[in-house]
């Protein structure tokens, strides 16, 4: 979410971040015999991102938050804009919250 801004940049980082940080991929080496020397080859990571403004998003960016893998993006209007506080100070544009959600699928 962006609670100031209304920034779908910054609400889809953040889904992104909380996406890979709750998911372990461990075993992946043994099972299919990835290394450091192919893992951004044989790693492809495909992530759906729901936001209010998808033709906003900064897709090469956003690709740049996966540590590992050949990553392709697909924006989609979704997410969430609900209610906020307008604080101008803050970088606010209006009184709401930008919430953004994201799908990672991982293939090998």
């Amino acid at each position: 979410m962006d609670f100031h801004g209304q920034d779908v940049n910054k609400a889809a980082a953040k889904a992104i971040k909380d996406a890979i940080s709750r998911s372990c991929l461990i075993g992946l080496s043994e099972i299919h015999g990835l290394t450091e020397e192919n893992l951004n080859e044989k790693m492809m990571i495909e992530a759906i991102i729901g936001v209010s403004r998808p033709e906003d998003l900064k897709i090469e960016e956003l690709k740049k938050l996966f540590p590992v893998g050949t990553v392709t993006i697909k924006a989609e209007k979704g997410g969430l804009t609900t209610a906020g506080l307008f604080f101008p100070g803050f970088g606010d544009t209006n009184n709401t919250i930008e919430a953004a959600i994201v799908c990672v699928t991982v293939s090998v």
